[in-house]
């Protein structure tokens, strides 16, 4: 991944450094397995032990020569250590530390991962309660619909993300087996109890049957995981992007002091940020589809999955990584324009209420076709004219025949409208005390959840 989408916390466990490092753990880990088991001795371990992990540059020169990376590096440590070397890869194919060492980087990465979706979980739940009284207008298919509240919104991406973490945490552990069994999975060359005690050491479970690979779905499922949390973020990044066009302007992402909007037009404040993430996440959807490419291998392993994942998966994960702290600045410093919500609401002349008087209408009494006619017909005069729907079904002989003006007034009430938001408030936070074991009442509950989305 370039630079521009990096952070420093990400490409440490991604850069060749951070590769020779991870090679070198598997590898101490395996001759510590051995020693405990007699096959290799114990002064020669601790010889061994010396190594740290080469210079990149000189595996890069040695592999020029060897046109193979990990007997480079072997080679390399080798130059450190001398003649005991020999004791370091013994009986192990390439594949046990490359796959292994795999592992323990896309366990440290999905940690990340996690703790900056956790961070959006939190801000989610700040911002639905900060907002959980702010009427908008909801919209299906881009067109006014009903009333809401822009809490209910970041309420809905607080439960989004909320299954977002949990699916990091099973890309976690899905992704969090090693192996060491030899050239074909068949221990040929080794002692198999030494693959038990080196993934123990390293924190990773034993793939059960390997081949000369960990078993590519298990990668496969990693990056799926990675490419439905990108999508979540453009979800959101789409829904601001809306938010922000000048004829709706309800929310905007935060424009920096001495930012520019345009190389010609002074005027212009894009929602870049946004964009930028809808972006990535097709590219992070495209490392999934290779995941899914990895998975069918002739026979015991070929290396068509190699030069993909080395790529696809740091990638992918660096993507991420960029994504959530992106998000996480653009929520944090939203504009909101209350203002321009009203505006918005009011905007139809009480055509977001039709659903409210068709309701009315049937508890009334009158059969559902007619109700849906006779409010159907006010609405699209409404339409036409500009003309408040109030006031067309007020002079409409056929609807009052059935409504009063207290009917009316209620049909029309925004707080009537927007009481069942409060249902699904505490259904949420009452789960998360349910989760925590909390048990509030119900301004200790609100309370309680807000100090923890502000934690």
């Amino acid at each position: 991944m370039i630079s521009r989408y990096t952070r420093p916390e990400m490409s440490s466990i991604w850069d060749e450094a951070a590769q020779y490092a991870t090679w070198l753990e598997v590898e101490l880990a395996a001759a510590e397995a051995m020693a405990e088991l007699g096959n290799i001795p114990a002064e020669a371990l601790e010889n061994v032990r010396r190594a740290v992990p080469p210079d990149p540059e000189r595996v890069l020169e040695i592999e020029r020569r060897t046109s193979h990376d990990v007997i480079a590096f072997l080679e390399a440590i080798e130059e450190q250590i001398g003649a005991d070397a020999r004791y370091l890869h013994l009986g192990l194919t390439s594949s046990d530390v490359l796959d292994t060492s795999l592992a323990l980087r896309c366990v440290r990465a999905a940690d990340l991962l996690i703790a900056g979706c956790d961070d959006l979980v939190a801000l989610f739940m700040a911002k639905a309660l900060e907002y959980r009284d702010q009427p908008m207008v909801g919209r299906t298919h881009g067109i006014h619909a009903e009333p809401i509240t822009l809490g209910l919104k970041f309420l809905r991406y607080y439960e989004e993300f909320r299954r977002a973490a949990d699916r990091l945490r099973r890309a976690r552990e899905v992704i969090r087996f090693g192996q060491i069994s030899g050239a074909v999975g068949s221990y040929g060359t080794l002692d198999p109890a030494v693959e038990p005690r080196t993934c123990a050491k390293l924190g990773l479970n034993v793939e059960p049957v390997s081949s000369q690979v960990v078993p590519r779905d298990r990668h496969a499922e990693f990056l799926s995981h990675l490419a439905v949390v990108a999508a979540s973020i453009e979800n959101v990044a789409l829904e601001i992007r809306g938010l922000q066009r000048t004829e709706v302007l309800e929310a905007a992402e935060p424009f920096g002091k001495g930012q520019k909007g345009s190389s010609v037009m002074p005027h212009k404040r894009n929602p870049i940020k946004c964009e930028n993430l809808v972006g990535l996440a097709r590219l992070v959807r495209a490392y999934a589809v290779t995941g899914f490419e990895n998975v069918a291998l002739w026979h015991e392993r070929d290396i068509s999955h190699s030069s993909v994942e080395r790529v696809a998966i740091a990638d992918a994960c660096i993507a991420l990584d960029f994504m959530q702290h992106r998000l996480k600045g653009v929520i944090d410093g939203l504009d909101v324009y209350p203002e321009a919500m009203e505006q918005n609401l009011n905007l139809t002349n009480g055509l977001v209420f039709s659903s409210r008087v068709l309701e009315v209408l049937l508890q009334a009494g009158l059969a559902r076709t007619d109700a849906y006619r006779l409010v159907q017909r006010a609405a699209m005069n409404c339409w036409d004219t500009g003309e408040p729907l109030r006031e067309l079904l007020a002079v409409d002989d056929e609807v009052m025949e059935w409504l009063s003006e207290k009917d009316l007034d209620e049909a029309f009430d925004i707080k009537a409208a927007l009481s069942g938001v409060e249902a699904v408030y505490e259904r949420i936070i009452g789960a998360v005390d349910a989760a925590t074991g909390s048990v509030h009442g119900e301004h200790d509950r609100r309370s309680a959840t807000r100090r923890r989305a502000e934690e």
